[in-house]
């Protein structure tokens, strides 16, 4: 993956923290080569827990300022939020969706995007896939060139025959301290090992994936579009 490529860089995810589980060392690394990173939360999250009023409305506060915490410690440039429902973005008209990422797309005018994998069994992760590739599908003047789909753990594992099978990858060697910071800033969301979504399971990721494609630590990535 030619990084130096893309200046501007949107991160399209579904819920806080998808970002820092997907590519939290990638974000990281683009910043620090010079990349204005951006991220888009399409949900608040938390939601599906079981917690409604006014306790939901205070843990989702929280939640956004984890999300701040994380964002100032992977260098991203600027966060955008939307508030479609947790776990229920089936319920939203699907053109609701595609038309807040347009309008996103329009401030940001990325050179890259990078989101959920189409075979996510999350549903949330799975609409925002398509309405993802609804809105940037290509059209003249467009300056996005490549579109990319991340692992989330526990998500795409279990898809069967449509299982993730990266064809890009991003050594984050030097940046995987940073991808465990940013996790380490959403503590309403961190799980203790061997659930995936645990400091040491986010690195046991990132090693086996970096000796998939021989390097310490790295992040997988499925090139979705390219355009020269």
């Amino acid at each position: 993956m030619h990084m130096d490529r893309h200046p501007s860089v949107l991160v399209i995810a579904a819920h806080p923290d998808d970002e820092v589980l997907g590519c939290g060392g990638t974000i990281a690394k683009m910043a620090q080569q010079g990349a204005k990173v951006s991220c888009f939360f399409l949900g608040k999250g938390k939601a599906s827990r079981g917690v409604k009023g006014q306790e939901l409305a205070k843990e989702q506060v929280e939640l956004k300022k984890e999300a701040e915490a994380a964002s100032r410690i992977l260098a991203i440039s600027r966060l955008y939020w939307e508030d479609f429902p947790d776990q229920k973005f089936d319920t939203v008209p699907f053109l609701e969706i595609v038309q807040a990422i347009e309008g996103v797309k329009q401030q940001v005018k990325p050179d890259a995007v990078f989101t959920h994998h189409a075979a996510d069994i999350n549903l949330d992760h799975k609409l925002a896939f398509r309405a993802v590739m609804t809105a940037f599908r290509p059209l003249p003047g467009d300056r996005t060139k490549e579109i990319y789909s991340f692992v989330d753990p526990a998500s795409v594992e279990w898809a069967g025959e449509d299982a993730f099978l990266p064809n890009a990858v991003v050594d984050i060697t030097e940046t995987i301290e940073k991808k465990r910071k940013a996790m380490e800033a959403y503590q309403s969301e961190l799980r203790e090992y061997p659930h995936p979504r645990s400091l040491r399971g986010l690195e046991v990721q990132a090693q086996y994936w970096g000796s998939v494609f021989g390097k310490e630590y790295a992040e997988p990535f499925f090139l979705v579009r390219a355009a020269k």
